[in-house]
């Protein structure tokens, strides 16, 4: 059994965060997934990855760096609606996340690291799928220690 379960509290918070957020913000963002979404129906909002490295200080003492990356597919291209829609979910989702620095659990400290738009991204992993869309994606980045 894991000490400390950082990445499942990681998954599991970062999606109660988009979750909170867009309810409380009356944002249409349509479906959030856990994981990469089998196929692309903009909008849309998933984990797409998450990367861990561990500072190990004794057997029992350790620091845990987390960082999981959302993407958020928001249109096929970056229309105007498109971009004003972005702008509102990022600044917003910006405050939230810093409102709620305990997401990932009581014992984490979770911090926004960085946001990047890509206008013309592609699924590689669904054959087939040749459409570009407009896709934001935000790092955010948890820590723990034990």
């Amino acid at each position: 059994m894991a000490r400390w379960p950082l990445q499942t509290k990681a998954r599991a918070g970062t999606v109660k965060l988009v979750d909170d957020y867009r309810t409380a913000a009356s944002l249409d963002l349509g479906q959030l997934y856990r994981a990469r979404p089998k196929q692309i129906k903009a909008p849309s909002i998933w984990i797409d990855s998450i990367v861990e490295n561990t500072d190990a200080f004794t057997v029992e003492e350790s620091q845990r760096l987390v960082r999981v990356t959302l993407r958020n597919v928001w249109r096929k291209y970056d229309t105007g609606d498109a971009v004003d829609q972005r702008d509102r979910y990022v600044d917003g989702f910006y405050g939230h996340v810093t409102d709620n620095y305990h997401a990932f659990g009581p014992n984490t400290l979770v911090s926004w690291i960085g946001v990047t738009d890509d206008p013309d991204w592609t699924p590689d992993w669904i054959p087939g799928d040749t459409e570009s869309y407009f896709l934001t994606e935000i790092t955010l980045e948890g820590t723990a220690s034990t």
